[in-house]
């Protein structure tokens, strides 16, 4: 029989344990040794398993906690560490130190944070980057809030059955077995296409970084509007919109109850976007701003983070919908539906008949950046069409390489061996300290990668048998389980989430091949694949099913697995334990993909395609780089060109590489190569190091534009909106007309005298800038890596109406060079003259 209701039974806590709570409650105990191990004390096993204090507190039996609290040691101690977590929380970091104020607030919006195993509320990478960019936020000690939903049925835990096949269980969470507070006496509402929406707020501390939750199962709404936060991307279309709306509007709208002022509003992908809606509402109802002055106004406190590098990636919304949800809104700002569908176009489709929650928050935000370099170039790529005067280079979206906090997912044999090697400090430490690592003996590295092993290869065998035993297999159909996998045998890692682009099953390609490869009497490998496919991907659950097909094979299944229901959990377990990380996607669709920087901090190797953050930082003492045949248009043929290539790595270098050991058993160059990875990535892929680029890169110069421009009644937005009239009414006659060269100081000199005859119509010179590009030319004449430099005004030119600009240029070497020369718009208020789409070009010759 089915329950009608679901409910959790919490045991009362004693009295002395209380501090247990208190650590229990602030996610920060994360970063926190001492609290961690006064959990493991409670319960080894399932601390292991699941690292939930608030749930192990919630459901540990009334025996044990009795128990515990009769301990005085241990209530000693407990309050020990709480008030030790306390005071660490008033103590200055980084960014006290280093700063000087400016900037004061940011609220960082996402859909999802994967913060902790016992707060499920992501679906995978987007939301444990999150989890992570809050994590550091409070390492670094930046002024930053967090703002998401609350899923009452996360996103779905996973079971496979004996088929292969994917089966999605939802099962609801109960907010008060976790680490949540709910925020008293405080709601929101929200119009949501006619109907008022009320939303309650729960809160989360991660260290001193409040995460606000907005949720709508309240007794206010009817049971369509309590759905709206049920699940994590569950639905449609119409059910995207309203969670979006409720995140984005709802969000700001919460912060404003709660009394925050963020300077800066960070939208972590553009499911967040609608904020910026919300934000120019504001600027014309309260502060009584024309439309243009309240997108100036709100645009350069707004930052940007696209984390898609394909189009199919990004919520678009059809018209009709966009009328049903937005119509008030346009009533009540004074616009029409095409002009807010004119802030959504995507360049290349009708106008008007989709609205891209990418292309608004691009034309919304002051600050916009890819996730890693390459998917900076190609994020330009990707939109440059909404600037398209401008080079792609010069698109204005930046990189901000994704980090991973490393004492989240560093094993803590790891822990001492940096505390010990690197300092106490080792979060913050230079590259040149990271270098000691290199100087640990082989036999101490090599012991505890051989430790983790062990312990990865054991958290398999148990949940290969709870695996079984759901599926109804008997005790003795499951007695295979505890042989799987040998704990001295190389073990890869390949888990993400199961989409097509990821290829999961490209190592399945010549299923004799693989045989061999995991059977080799004298170098045997295994493999340990896990993910998720979204429930609506049928081509992802197909690869799913292949995959878990093949695990099941009995001449393999000893060699290769697939574990079910891949989570922040596991994936702490997998990261410290396999020898190489596997990823092989399809360059250059990887974002970016941070489960190879989780493994770097535990001794892992990485083998990938040279993608997302393994482009930048590969270098061939720290792993191995798969060979991408991007030059090859078929699909089949390029996968299969690129198999051969993963399978000639693993069988000519990866494995004979760790398989020979000296006369102590020790793989002395696989060692070699293990530390080398630790000391030089170590320092590149922490999430403090991302925080440090957002916060002096993006956060601040966001927060000193932003009060430039609302000082004294937004009194320099409404200048700015007046000057780019006047530069967009008079761009028309804005042209280089002539430009020409000549060697300067004789003939024996690299330095050239470059001058272009310039009109500007209405415009002064103090308008524009007048810029010469210049630099090597390819048998094209292309100039790829342009020198930019501005050019003088020298007076009147050769004919009335016409400027003379001049400037002398110097050349470091010899070879074919070209120039060529531009006027764009110059304001101090305007970060970059791209954003307002004005470009004037010199003329082509013979054009």
């Amino acid at each position: 029989m089915k329950a009608v209701q679901t409910f959790t039974v919490v045991s009362k806590l004693p009295e002395p344990l209380g501090p247990l709570r208190d650590i229990a409650m602030n996610l920060g105990w994360i970063a926190d040794d001492r609290a961690q191990d006064l959990f493991r004390r409670i319960d080894r096993e399932q601390w292991d398993y699941v690292r939930d204090p608030a749930g192990m507190l919630a459901l540990e039996s009334s025996e044990r906690l009795e128990e515990l609290a009769e301990d005085r040691t241990f209530t000693s101690l407990a309050a020990t560490v709480r008030d030790e977590l306390g005071r660490s929380l008033e103590a200055p970091r980084w960014f006290q130190q280093h700063h000087d104020g400016v900037l004061r607030s940011v609220a960082y919006f996402s859909p999802e944070f994967g913060v902790a195993a016992g707060l499920p509320q992501y679906s995978g990478g987007l939301g444990v980057l999150a989890g992570d960019h809050l994590k550091a936020a409070d390492a670094l000690g930046l002024p930053l809030v967090g703002v998401g939903l609350f899923y009452h049925h996360g996103y779905f835990t996973q079971e496979v059955d004996t088929h292969g096949r994917q089966v999605e269980r939802f099962p609801r969470l109960d907010p008060d077995a976790m680490a949540l507070e709910a925020v008293p006496d405080v709601r929101i509402s929200v119009d949501i296409a006619g109907t008022l929406v009320h939303a309650r707020i729960w809160r989360a501390s991660v260290g001193r970084i409040p995460l606000y939750l907005l949720d709508t199962d309240v007794e206010e709404n009817a049971d369509a509007e309590r759905l709206i936060t049920d699940r994590l991307y569950g639905g449609g279309q119409e059910e995207r919109i309203r969670q979006e709306i409720l995140l984005g509007i709802g969000g700001v709208r919460a912060l404003e109850a709660l009394a925050i002022e963020p300077q800066v509003f960070h939208i972590n992908e553009g499911h967040a976007g609608f904020l910026a809606l919300e934000r120019i509402r504001r600027c014309i109802v309260e502060d009584h701003l024309t439309f243009p002055e309240a997108t100036t106004a709100i645009r350069p406190g707004g930052v940007f983070t696209t984390h898609t590098p394909v189009p199919a990636g990004i919520d678009r919304f059809p018209r009709e919908l966009m009328d049903r949800h937005f119509g008030s809104w346009c009533r009540e700002v004074g616009l029409t539906l095409d002009e807010l569908m004119e802030l959504g176009h995507e360049p290349g489709e009708p106008q008007g008949d989709v609205f891209n929650m990418a292309c608004m928050s691009l034309r919304l935000s002051g600050f916009t950046n890819g996730v890693s370099q390459l998917h900076g170039v190609v994020s330009r790529r990707m939109f440059a069409g909404i600037w398209p005067d401008v080079p792609e280079s010069e698109v204005p979206i930046g990189a901000v390489t994704n980090g991973v906090h490393a004492p989240s997912w560093t094993a803590r044999e790891m822990v001492d061996l940096f505390e010990r090697v690197i300092g106490i400090d080792w979060q913050e430490a230079s590259p040149e300290r990271w270098e000691a690592i290199t100087e640990v003996p082989d036999r101490e590295m090599w012991a505890i990668r051989r430790t983790l092993r062990e312990r990865l290869v054991a958290y398999l065998r148990h949940r290969l048998v709870r695996q079984g035993l759901r599926r109804g297999l008997s005790r003795s159909q499951v007695a295979w389980c505890d042989d799987a996998l040998d704990p001295t045998v190389l073990t890869i890692g390949f888990a993400r989430r199961f989409a097509t682009y990821k290829r999961a099953n490209l190592l399945l390609a010549d299923l004799d091949r693989l045989r061999d490869l995991l059977t080799d009497a004298d170098r045997p490998v295994q493999i340990v694949v896990a993910g998720k496919a979204h429930p609506a991907d049928e081509a992802g659950k197909a690869l799913l099913r292949e995959v878990a097909n093949t695990a099941a094979d009995l001449g393999l299944r000893n060699r290769l697995v697939f574990v079910e229901d891949y989570d922040i959990a596991m994936a702490r377990m997998l990261v410290a334990g396999v020898d190489v990380w596997l990823n092989n996607p399809l360059r250059p669709m990887e974002a970016c993909g941070t489960s190879g920087m989780k493994a770097v901090y535990n001794g892992v190797l990485n083998c990938s395609v040279l993608d997302g953050w393994w482009d930048e930082c590969y270098e061939p003492q720290v792993g191995w780089a798969i060979p991408s045949a991007e030059w090859e248009d078929d699909r089949d043929r390029r996968d299969h060109v690129e198999y051969l290539g993963m399978m000639h790595l693993l069988e000519h270098q990866v494995v004979p590489m760790f398989y020979d050991i000296d006369a102590d058993g020790i793989p002395v160059d696989w060692v070699t190569r293990v530390k080398a990875s630790i000391a030089r990535l170590g320092p590149q892929v922490q999430a403090t190091r991302m925080l440090t680029e957002y916060t002096e890169g993006y956060y601040e110069p966001a927060a000193a534009r932003s009060e430039s421009l609302r000082a004294n009644g937004d009194e320099a937005a409404k200048a700015l909106v007046r000057w780019k009239r006047t530069v967009f009414r008079a761009w028309p006659s804005v042209a280089v007309v002539s430009t020409e060269h000549q060697r300067a100081n004789g003939e024996d000199t690299a330095a050239y005298r470059v001058e272009a005859q310039v009109t500007l119509g209405d415009l002064d010179p103090s308008d524009v800038d007048v810029q010469l590009l210049y630099g090597e030319v390819d048998p094209d004449d292309e100039i790829h890596r342009p020198t930019v430099a501005s050019m003088s005004c020298e007076g009147p030119g050769d004919l009335p109406g016409r400027l003379r600009y001049g400037i002398d240029v110097g050349f470091e070497s010899s070879g074919s060079f070209g120039y060529t020369v531009r006027v764009v718009p110059s304001h101090a208020d305007v970060r970059t003259y791209a954003h307002l789409g004005r470009v004037a070009w010199a003329p082509q010759p013979g054009a």
